[in-house]
Formats: structure tokens, sequence, C-alpha cells
């Protein structure tokens, strides 16, 4: 039995599926359900902190929840985060049409129920292999988080600690406990 060709980033850009979320996986076609409330919630918190912080120090600019990156070519890959942030030099013209091809600098990753532990990981090592420097993965339900950087390390985070933009997103603080409420 053939094979389809691999999808392309033009051709999910061209897609409507209604009432889905989408991804391009090495060419193949993720379609998930939407997020629950849970998941909506924490990620707005998170966005909104971040989006003050920046537009209050002209860092860059903040992209909502499902804004698509290319990250990799033939086969394609398109990822797409629940917050993400990019510095003012590396941003693209505003008006780049279609999924631009690069990293953002920081991305938040909330988990949702259907997530599943080796998709989380394969999605923050996309992430960081395309050069993203800073990925932060949320667990609602288990009120945690995990700081995934470039040069391999890794923190724990629990409700009691505070997200750090470090170097990333200079300044940048916010206690777990603010956005998991």
């Amino acid at each position: 039995m053939p094979t389809a060709a691999p999808m392309t980033a033009e051709e999910l850009l061209r897609l409507n599926v209604q009432d889905k979320r989408t991804e391009l996986v090495k060419g193949r076609l993720v379609v998930r359900k939407p997020a629950g409330p849970p998941h909506g919630r924490v990620a707005m918190r998170i966005a909104v902190a971040i989006s003050n912080h920046v537009y209050r120090h002209e860092l860059g600019e903040t992209f909502a929840a499902e804004t698509g990156f290319t990250l990799r070519r033939n086969p394609d890959t398109v990822r797409a985060a629940d917050a993400a942030f990019i510095a003012t030099d590396r941003l693209p013209p505003s008006e780049t049409r279609g999924f631009p091809e690069l990293a953002p600098d920081l991305v938040v990753e909330v988990l949702s129920p259907d997530d599943r532990p080796g998709e989380v990981l394969a999605k923050v090592a996309d992430w960081l292999t395309a050069g993203c420097r800073l990925v932060w993965v949320i667990d609602p339900v288990r009120r945690s988080g995990c700081a995934y950087r470039a040069d391999g390390s890794v923190a724990l985070l629990s409700d009691h600690d505070h997200l750090d933009g470090e170097d990333v997103l200079p300044g940048f603080t916010c206690l777990m406990a603010s956005i998991l409420t």
C-alpha cells in the first residue's frame, strides 16, 4: 500500500480542520481536540504575565496560543506553543505570511489531560533543536513544571517555585502558584 507524500507547511496553512488543533511533525499531520478550561486558564495567565513584562520593557513580541512556527523543512515540522516570546532582534517582518521559519526564544507548553509524556518530550526536543533557548512545560494537574534549556539542563519546579526568564526574558519571574490557582 503506497504511503502519502509528506505534507508541507504551506499545505497545512491551507488546510481547514474545524474545531481541532493541528501541527505538522516530520510531514505528518497531528490533529488534537481542543484543550479544556484548566489548560486554557493556565495558558492565558502565563501568556498575560509574559506579555505584560515584554511590553513594559520593550523586549520583543509575545505570541498567543496556537501560533505556528516552521521548525524544520523536508519533511516539514510546524509546531504551535501555548505561548511564545521572540526578542526584538529576531522578529520576523510584520508582513510575514504563513508560519515563520524560526523557533521562538521562549516557549510555554501547558499540559492537557490527553498529553502523552513521550509526545511532550518530542515537542520540547523539536523546539530546542530548532534554536529555542528556554521551554517551560507546566502541568496544571500536578501543580508542577519543568524548565528545559538549550544547554540541555532541566529544572523541576513545584508550585512554590518561580518561573524565571533567565537571560532569555530578562527580569521576568512568576510564582508558579499564581498561574495555577
